[in-house]
């Protein structure tokens, strides 16, 4: 729970802007503090935005915030919340790196927003405490900080460290340390201003499971997908999916078609490209080495499966997102004709795509 340095006074918080930080996240921070404080009549907490210096920062979407603070007066705030968001990586400041592990040293709590959880690690900040982060980044974060322990739940406390996955995690997050210090009451209230139906707890899942999108009278399906996500650097083959589940072959091809339109070789295909996607745009590793991770037999056949899915080949998409080439057109990314963003939210999978005898063997 985050106290006050001073008793009787508001906690004063902290959130530190990073360049193209979600706006999103930023807002389902604070709006639980503004309305704790409104509804309790009294100010419980106060907020300052946070800056790397005095100059403004934009948002993902375009939306300009000027600093209050920069981040070399905070010191004296009860605790700071770093909010970023795409390409975390790239705004990795040299400066609010050294402060935050100043920060973590003498023992201030600190805190992540989406994205946020890989500039508290790059600091060192979360050493021995259990940490989460967005989904989209857990892949390439678990490769780049092997000593964290980075769980999949929607947000971790863990001592004085808070971490968070990104979206409305963070309102979830704060209605929890609200309900902690202030009562259940006053945090219900909180949720019923929002129109929330509930506080999510910290093990509810980041992302829809699949139970959600198929239907709960499937659990073979669910099962089987399981295991393919659990098994991205080695591949089961088919048979082995089949005899796992307690299905033959043809069963569980059906129930691909079926619930997902595709066949499983395909499905699996698309979860380690999806993975491979992640560790390409988000780390530094060889493209080799992304391919032997993501269960690819040889570079030159894992930049085949990439570029057949993706429209250009492993190493352009990396020097694209670099800004060394030119961004290719809608057309050249989709060759079924399908946009895709991410392979989990939007299905390429073909119906009459071929089935095949093992998974192992792409």
């Amino acid at each position: 729970m985050i106290k006050a340095k001073n008793a009787g006074s508001p906690v004063s918080i902290g959130f530190l802007l990073v360049p193209n930080f979600s706006l999103l996240a930023f807002s389902s921070s604070v709006e639980p503090l503004r309305m704790a404080n409104q509804l309790a009549g009294t100010t419980l907490y106060e907020w300052f935005t946070v800056g790397a210096d005095e100059h403004p920062v934009s948002a993902s979407n375009g939306v300009t915030i000027t600093p209050d603070i920069p981040i070399d007066k905070a010191g004296s705030l009860d605790a700071l919340f770093v909010c970023s968001g795409n390409q975390v990586q790239h705004h990795a400041d040299p400066g609010v790196i050294n402060w935050l592990r100043a920060a973590a040293k003498r023992d201030m709590v600190l805190g992540a927003v989406c994205t946020g959880t890989y500039l508290l690690a790059k600091a060192d900040a979360l050493d021995g405490c259990r940490c989460t982060i967005h989904w989209e980044n857990m892949a390439s974060s678990r490769e780049e900080f092997p000593h964290l322990v980075i769980s999949p739940e929607l947000f971790e406390v863990d001592n004085n460290r808070y971490t968070c996955a990104g979206g409305t995690a963070p309102l979830d997050m704060f209605l929890h340390e609200i309900r902690n210090a202030h009562g259940a009451d006053l945090a219900s209230a909180i949720t019923e201003q929002f129109m929330c139906d509930r506080i999510r707890d910290k093990h509810d899942r980041q992302r829809v499971p699949l139970t959600q999108r198929i239907g709960t009278n499937q659990p073979k399906l669910a099962e089987a997908v399981s295991l393919m996500e659990a098994n991205i650097e080695e591949p089961m083959t088919l048979d082995e999916l089949s005899f796992h589940v307690g299905l033959s072959r043809r069963q569980l091809e059906r129930l691909f078609q079926r619930y997902l339109q595709c066949v499983p070789t395909r499905y699996y295909l698309e979860l380690r490209l999806e993975r491979a996607r992640q560790l390409l745009l988000q780390t530094s590793m060889p493209i080799v080495d992304i391919a032997l991770a993501c269960g690819f037999i040889s570079a030159p056949h894992f930049s085949k499966c990439y570029r057949d899915t993706f429209g250009l080949p492993p190493r352009d998409e990396r020097r694209r997102a670099a800004g060394q080439v030119e961004a290719a057109t809608p057309s050249k990314l989709t060759p079924r004709g399908a946009k895709v963003t991410s392979l989990r939210r939007t299905t390429i999978c073909s119906a009459s795509a071929p089935p095949s005898s093992g998974l192992s063997a792409v």
